[in-house]
């Protein structure tokens, strides 16, 4: 099977089909035929297509063959003497037809632009390669690798079979944004009544894995989460996990292989240590969306990124990020399903999705998700101008740099250094700064920092009584 005509990598659920397609070749391999002769086999299985049959017209048209007719004809019963001597020792039938199909096999292991290698071989044409170039999928086949081109070409071609459905590309991180996990001998001593509270594989969010030595809860709302996302967009999980970990979430998470499939993407899997990328993604850049809860993970994507408030059920969480304060496993508490981090996210990822493909013409080629994301993002601080006090220094230089800054102005608030009748909101951790007290003379909204944060990872402006200043003073 040649990847560039007959790869089920084409299908928009291509990496589990092109997985098992790696398993048979692997299996093949096994048996007695040579590479070479595996490679003439495929060549040939390809003759129905239009490509090879073109190319099969060009090779008739070669000299070489040519030639040999001519040969032929002069030596008459000789010529099956000439073409055996020409062959060697090999064990193929001597006719002309084969002369010309061998000689097209070799027409196209000369030309093959060796769109990608499994372990040192070219998958179409299989001759050895000595360079290593492209990248690797390991997630796919830990053996396999393509070229830059054929990577291009394999996500123009799903980009244009996911457009006509209406879907687009969606990343998915597993701990703190999915998921919660911790090591059985890290649950504290107000945790031990977790033991006796599992899930059956089919229904739970709590699964106590003793081959692994830990535990894991599922976030509240992510089953109905990936079914109503899985409508819209082909799902990735890519998480900084080994890979026997990953595996084994996205068996909790998608149990019958409905989402995912083997579109899991671990560290062991990743081109840079410490990072993660889209280059091992089979989508455009263009049509992927990211949620993670780690922003640092994708510091060359991060205009695809969705930031996603971490989920801390388990204590061992909360200290990891320097939480001083009860878990919501020992609160015996959990976040609320109905307006939860990701019943909050898939309305906007709907919001999207639909302004994507509905709202913006006729063509879908040439659109870009990162540019929709921004402009959903805008809206929700829009028309509001910020003045900080006393959150971060406030000469402009600074201030600009400071990421609370930053996040306000994706929102589309305008930030300010100074006090004018056209500020909306004054946002400090004291409500004794003069600027505060401003805010409170002249009737402007005195709010904490976490207002903006909040907004950043609801989506939408909050009501600004549930972050007055001196409410979080007094907590």
């Amino acid at each position: 099977m040649s990847l560039v005509t007959d790869s089920p990598v084409h299908s928009s659920s291509s990496s589990g089909d092109f997985a098992a397609f790696l398993d048979a070749t692997l299996d093949s391999k096994s048996s007695d035929s040579s590479p070479d002769e595996e490679a003439i086999s495929d060549v040939h299985s390809d003759s129905s297509d239009k490509e090879a049959k073109d190319d099969c017209n060009l090779i008739r048209k070669r000299p070489r063959v040519e030639n040999l007719e001519s040969i032929e004809e002069t030596q008459g019963s000789t010529s099956n003497g000439f073409v055996e001597q020409q062959l060697g020792e090999t064990q193929w039938s001597t006719s002309h037809g084969f002369v010309e199909q061998h000689l097209e096999a070799s027409w196209k292991k000369d030309i093959c632009k060796h769109p990608g290698s499994f372990g040192e071989m070219c998958i179409v044409c299989g001759q050895r390669l000595d360079s290593e170039s492209g990248v690797t999928l390991r997630y796919i086949h830990k053996e396999l690798r393509l070229g830059n081109d054929e990577i291009v070409r394999l996500r123009t071609t799903d980009m244009k079979n996911l457009l006509r459905h209406k879907k687009l590309y969606l990343v998915l991180d597993l701990d703190h944004t999915l998921l919660n996990s911790t090591l059985l001998l890290h649950l504290t001593a107000e945790e031990e009544y977790l033991k006796e509270q599992t899930d059956s594989l089919q229904e739970g969010s709590l699964f106590k894995l003793n081959s692994m030595h830990m535990m894991t809860k599922l976030r509240p709302f992510v089953h109905t989460f990936l079914k109503e996302a899985s409508a819209m967009f082909e799902m990735y999980i890519y998480t900084m996990g080994d890979r026997s970990y990953a595996l084994e979430m996205a068996k909790l998470l998608d149990p019958r292989r409905e989402y995912f499939d083997s579109r899991v993407i671990s560290r062991d899997d990743g081109t840079e240590k410490h990072q993660k990328g889209l280059d091992v993604v089979l989508g455009q850049d263009s049509t992927v969306l990211i949620l993670d809860d780690t922003e640092n993970a994708w510091t060359k994507h991060k205009d695809n990124l969705i930031l996603m408030e971490r989920y801390h059920f388990f204590a061992s969480s909360c200290h990891q990020f320097g939480f001083n304060c009860k878990s919501l496993s020992e609160l015996k508490s959990d976040e609320n399903e109905s307006d939860g981090a990701l019943s909050s996210v898939l309305k906007v990822l709907r919001q999207i999705h639909n302004l994507f493909f509905d709202e913006l013409g006729d063509t879908v080629d040439d659109r870009d998700v990162r540019q929709v994301l921004k402009t959903v993002r805008k809206e929700v601080l829009k028309n509001c101008k910020l003045v900080f006090s006393r959150v971060f220094p406030t000469t402009m230089f600074q201030a600009e740099k400071h990421q609370l800054w930053k996040m306000a102005e994706q929102l589309g608030a305008s930030c300010s250094t100074e006090l004018d009748q056209t500020v909306t909101h004054v946002v400090s951790t004291d409500a004794g700064t003069e600027k505060s007290r401003w805010a409170v003379k002249e009737k402007k909204f005195l709010v904490h920092p976490r207002w903006i944060e909040a907004a950043n990872y609801l989506w939408q402006r909050q009501p600004e009584e549930n972050f007055a200043v001196n409410q979080q003073k007094n907590q």
